[in-house]
């Protein structure tokens, strides 16, 4: 016994995927984040740099004199320690200046201060002015606050030279909190189109599946319902080409396995369906043989003119069913009027009318019109007239009506006369199912069969019912 539950393709290909997606997403998005921080580190590092090379080629020639803390160059650095720039770098505004900026000798005596901080104190120990001051890069990061992981501040160094000789370093130092938010910005940004891209491919992965599991179910629903006999048009799939084989392929074999059902099943019903009248006729024939009375002769000789009639006219239907019941939906649509095809059914019937002293009437309130093939339709109504002739007791009464109701139009036709047992009224649409009749003469059992082959391809409905003083049976087809 399978305990699993039956998951949908569709949605096992979508549990699937977004797991790839989100695993991808979360990958790609941690990856970015954690490298963010260090590489946005190494461009600012990149940057203090350059810039501390170019104030040591500048403060070369004030560190020389050793006047630099009363120098023109000194004021520029307490200027500039002084500024407040009212700038917006996209969205995050700058209103102080972060770098630190101060000068030490070859000693390693602070000299000078954007900060006017630690003039005069003795940094010769620190790393920046410790390695550069001996020929090396010299760089550090110092934590201000050891409870505070943003409060470190990085210090870049670069040699001042005079002819080949180190007489002192310039370093350039700036805090790690400045550039803080410019990180934070680009993880949320990050962050967000990653969110937003995972979306969108999930999306689009969601009805990638679904469409899948549409075409699967309509090859599904093809093959039921080609397995349980029913009329149904082949599915057709513009993406994938694939189901479209697979349909085209189930097509050919349901016209294969058709063909040979169908033939099968003809030639058995016909067979049995002919021993009847042939067997009447055999014996009608072998009785006429011997000598007989003229009341006799024509007896015999008039019920194998029935036969031969009711084998004419089971063929006849036969032939048509047959054709009826290959074609899947109906090529050309035509307004066909019904009140006009009912008077001709009525016309044509008026032999049998009068002869069976039937009233009948159509009762509509307006020229009624359908989307169809008008000469399927005529003949269902021919059936339905036929079958109603069969059964209305003499002297009765025979009724069209003709109605909309909402988007439908409904045709029906009652007769007075004898119900429908209950255990056949599930049956009156099988093929050579048939009541008896009044007069004895069976029919062929294809005339209903026949009607509701018509009603199924106006995509239609039949419907048969027992009223109170006789049958009632009604085509709803949509309305044009």
């Amino acid at each position: 016994m399978n305990r699993w539950p039956k998951i949908p393709l569709g949605l096992r290909l979508f549990f699937l995927y977004s797991v790839l997606v989100g695993m991808t997403a979360y990958m790609v998005s941690r990856t970015v984040v954690q490298e963010l921080k260090p590489t946005v580190r190494q461009t600012t590092e990149e940057t203090l740099v350059d810039m501390a090379n170019l104030l040591a080629v500048l403060a070369e020639e004030e560190v020389l004199k050793g006047q630099i803390s009363e120098s023109r160059f000194q004021q520029i650095l307490t200027s500039y320690g002084q500024r407040e720039p009212q700038a917006r770098i996209y969205e995050i505004g700058k209103k102080s200046i972060n770098h630190r900026i101060y000068i030490a000798d070859k000693n390693g005596i602070v000299v000078a201060d954007s900060w006017q901080k630690d003039i005069g104190a003795d940094y010769s120990q620190w790393n920046d002015v410790y390695l550069t001051l001996r020929g090396q890069y010299g760089a550090r990061s110092t934590t201000e606050d050891p409870n505070d992981p943003l409060s470190t501040v990085m210090h870049v160094a670069a040699p001042i030279y005079h002819q080949g000789e180190i007489i002192g370093s310039v370093t350039v130092a700036k805090s790690n909190r400045s550039v803080q938010p410019f990180i934070d910005l680009s993880k949320r940004n990050v962050i967000f189109w990653m969110i937003l891209m995972s979306g969108l491919v999930l999306i689009a992965g969601a009805l990638f599946a679904w469409r899948i599991h549409s075409a699967l179910h309509k090859l599904e629903n093809y093959a039921t319902k080609m397995g349980e006999g029913e009329k149904v048009v082949k599915p057709t799939f513009r993406i994938f080409y694939e189901y479209g084989t697979l349909s085209d392929a189930l097509e050919k074999m349901r016209n294969q396995l058709d063909g040979k059902q169908y033939v099968e099943e003809y030639v058995q019903t016909l067979t049995h369906e002919l021993k009847s009248p042939l067997s009447a006729i055999k014996g009608a024939s072998e009785i006429l043989q011997m000598p007989l009375p003229e009341e006799k002769v024509t007896r015999f000789a008039s019920n194998i003119e029935r036969e031969s009639d009711r084998m004419q006219s089971l063929i006849d239907k036969l032939l048509q069913l047959a054709r009826l019941e290959k074609r899947l939906e109906l090529e050309v649509l035509e307004k066909v009027s019904v009140d006009a095809i009912i008077n001709q059914v009525i016309q044509a019937s008026d032999s049998r009318l009068v002869a069976k002293d039937v009233l009948c009437r159509l009762q509509s309130n307006d020229n009624h019109v359908v989307l169809g093939d008008a000469f399927l339709l005529k003949q269902g109504l021919f059936n339905l007239m036929d079958n109603a002739l069969d059964f209305v007791y003499p002297q009765g009464e025979i009724q069209w009506l003709v109605e909309v109701s909402g988007e439908t139009t409904l045709i029906s036709i009652f007769n007075t006369g004898p119900s429908i047992p209950d255990y056949a009224m599930p049956r009156l649409t099988e093929r050579f199912y048939s009541l008896g009749r009044e007069n004895g003469v069976k029919s062929t059992g294809l005339g209903l069969n026949f009607v509701e082959q018509v009603v199924k391809l106006h995509n239609g409905s039949l419907g048969i019912e027992n009223l109170k003083n006789g049958v009632k049976v009604t085509l709803t087809l949509p309305a044009p």
